[in-house]
């Protein structure tokens, strides 16, 4: 039995059918990366139309560092919730991104009411089979492919939270990047990225498992390794843990904390369980294993280059028709990946602060302070100065890992039309 797998961040549509996979061989995009970001067809412009941002019930700007780093207060109704706001001074010099800081904030206050929320390529290509809408992306059958539409849909908690602008570019063109990036640890299922939001991967069956890797105990949902530990859990996904840990503490070593889909939530799961349960074989397991592990170690040295910590992050693998094992999905991606500043982690661990994230931490954490995000009916809206902020931060770590300017899109062209007009360039080619 085969499944159509969604992305990590848009989850499993269904797992009963043919899987689908990212794959990455020829430098394109699948999940969030982008295969050659710089190419004037992985880069083309987009276009909104302009609108105009609401305005917050409150906000204050505190200063905290010159240049570096301010902190934005917001006040949502319950408590008053602050995070800081990223400068790409404080993550690394290799991108100057500051100096366009103006020019980046207005297209991303023109886009916030305009956002990739859904795609509608089945209207133009009925030879598509029907549209399989995940958490973030949306999936369409291909025959031997799949193509892959990553929208601006923000999820977290196992829902939707926001739209925010450029994600699904950043996140596509993200992944590209580390997919061409890891080609040395692990084969990927990415045949092409004809558009800035668009992958088409080879179809492959998905191992019904994420490979969550971390490298610290952290984490505020149900499931995050700070969460279980705080409960006195000190085996976790056949992992041992120490007495004693703080919050936020790094890992003697990264381990593996595999999870299985259910109805609802991601499940843990241990390796033993895996197999015992039929999920994946002993071998494909322990293979995929360390492939995780050594493209967890890769990603965690790349981002230490540029001033960051990779925190944790999860991969899916996938089979394709010949037995090959493949990366598929995203890869480092800030919906896959936590990220935190390196520079300043010691002295707020020591101080007992929650580190600097360049990662949708902080929108986790406002949305966890106006309700409980896993029972309530209706979310509160996300301020559009918070997801403002982070839009940017997405666009920073971008430019960041990547060391490429992001392309910002092109207002005067219809973003639809223009999806469209690549997916069928592309097919073209391949059918």
């Amino acid at each position: 039995m085969v499944a159509v797998m969604v992305m990590s961040s848009m989850g499993v549509a269904s797992r009963s059918s043919s899987s689908l996979v990212v794959d990455a061989a020829a430098g394109s995009a699948s999940s969030p990366l982008s295969d050659s970001c710089g190419s004037s067809r992985c880069c083309s412009k987009l276009r909104f139309p302009a609108t105009t941002p609401g305005t917050l019930t409150s906000r204050a700007a505190l200063s905290s560092r010159v240049r570096e780093l301010s902190s934005m207060v917001l006040r949502g109704g319950k408590e008053v919730v602050a995070w800081p706001r990223v400068s790409s001074a404080m993550v690394s010099s290799t991108v100057d991104l500051d100096a366009r800081r103006p020019e980046v904030e207005a297209s991303i206050d023109e886009a916030l009411g305009n956002c990739i929320t859904e795609s509608f390529l089945n209207d133009a290509i009925p030879s598509l089979g029907p549209k399989i809408r995940g958490k973030v992306r949306d999936i369409y059958d291909a025959g031997d492919y799949m193509v892959l539409v990553t929208t601006d849909r923000q999820s977290a908690f196992d829902r939707i939270l926001a739209s925010v602008p450029f994600k699904g570019q950043v996140l596509n063109q993200t992944s590209i990047w580390w997919f061409n990036n890891t080609k040395h640890i692990t084969d990927n299922a990415i045949v092409s990225a004809p558009d800035p939001n668009v992958t088409i991967a080879k179809k492959c069956t998905v191992f019904p498992v994420e490979f969550v890797v971390r490298g610290f105990v952290t984490g505020s949902t149900s499931t995050s390794l700070w969460t279980v530990y705080n409960q006195g859990v000190r085996n976790y996904c056949g992992n041992e843990l120490k007495e004693g840990m703080k919050k936020n503490e790094k890992l003697e070593a990264n381990i593996l904390t595999p999870t299985t889909k259910a109805a609802d939530h991601d499940l843990p799961i241990s390796g033993d369980e895996i197999a015992e349960q039929g999920l994946m074989s002993r071998e494909d397991y322990e293979e995929v294993k360390s492939r995780a592990l050594a493209l967890f170690k890769f990603g965690q040295e790349v981002a230490r280059k540029h001033g960051l910590l990779l925190v944790d992050t999860k991969y899916e693998f996938g089979k394709t028709s010949d037995g090959t094992i493949v990366l598929i999905d995203e890869v480092h991606t800030p919906d896959s990946s936590r990220y935190w500043i390196a520079a300043s982690y010691e002295e707020r661990q020591r101080q007992g602060l929650e580190p600097e994230n360049i990662d949708k931490e902080f929108l986790r954490l406002w949305f966890k302070s106006q309700c409980d995000p896993y029972t309530a009916e209706v979310l509160p809206e996300a301020p559009k100065e918070l997801v403002s902020e982070l839009s940017w931060r997405y666009i920073v770590l971008y430019e960041t890992i990547t060391g490429t300017k992001f392309v910002l899109p092109d207002v005067k062209e219809n973003l639809h039309d223009r999806i469209i007009r690549n997916v069928q360039d592309a097919l073209s080619l391949l059918l």
